[in-house]
This record gives structure tokens, sequence and C-alpha cells, in this order.
């Protein structure tokens, strides 16, 4: 087995009997500026600071690829619903300065089997960067 990664204790894995991995995902981070508008002349611009760093990414959930969707898609719900920040860690590198939370998610429901059970699904994150005070 392959651990390529984790967001707290749901773990990214590649192996014989389970794939679980991120798709789509695009780290992003912005600064504040402020606009001071003068009479009759340009406008000063000022830097006030930087906003918290987000990331987002997608994460294929498939009964048929050896993962139980629900399980995943539960800790996501509590993780969100509580606030709980999270290490996020991709290969070797640590990402962001301290930690995560999930500010957002999406379920795409893929598949179904003959009982109406859904099998596989699409999750879409959105974390914010949660740093120390």
């Amino acid at each position: 087995m392959a651990q390529i990664g984790c967001l707290g204790d749901i773990v990214f894995k590649v192996s014989s009997d389970e794939i679980k991995t991120i798709n789509n995902a695009v780290w992003s981070g912005s600064a504040r500026h402020a606009e001071h508008k003068r009479h009759l002349t340009h406008a000063l611009t000022e830097f006030t600071g930087i906003d918290a760093d987000k990331f987002s990414f997608d994460i294929e959930l498939s009964l048929y690829l050896g993962v139980d969707p629900m399980v995943d898609i539960i800790k996501i719900w509590d993780y969100e619903r509580s606030g709980t920040p999270l290490t996020f860690v991709l290969g070797e590198k640590i990402y962001g300065k301290h930690k995560w939370t999930i500010i957002n998610h999406k379920i795409k429901l893929r598949t179904f089997d003959g009982k109406g059970n859904m099998t596989g699904a699409t999750v879409s994150l959105d974390l914010l960067e949660y740093l120390r005070g």
C-alpha cells in the first residue's frame, strides 16, 4: 500500500485493494489592499495584510475501489461542523503554515446499487487555513 497523504485521519492511499486519492487540487491565497479615493486625482492604494490561504480538491470515493463512501463523508461532516483544525499532507509535504478547517463541502452522488444505496461519490472540499493566534 502506498499512502500518498491525509487530511486529519482521512488517509489518501493507493493499493491493489483500495484507491482513495484527490483530484483537481487548487491552493490559493490573496492580499488585502485599501483604496483611498482622492478628489480629482488618482486613488492611493495601501497594502493592509494577507488573507488566509484556501485549498480545494475533490475526493473520489467508491465501493468498487475498496472504499465505503459514507465512512469518509461522515468524518467530513463531523470535521466541518465542529470546526476541527486538520493537518493536510500530500507526499512528504505538510501544506500550509499550521492547519486547515473544512469550510464547505459538496457531494455528487455518482453510483448506486440495485437497492438504491449509494456506492460512489465525488466529494468536493474547500479548506481555509487555520493559524495559531
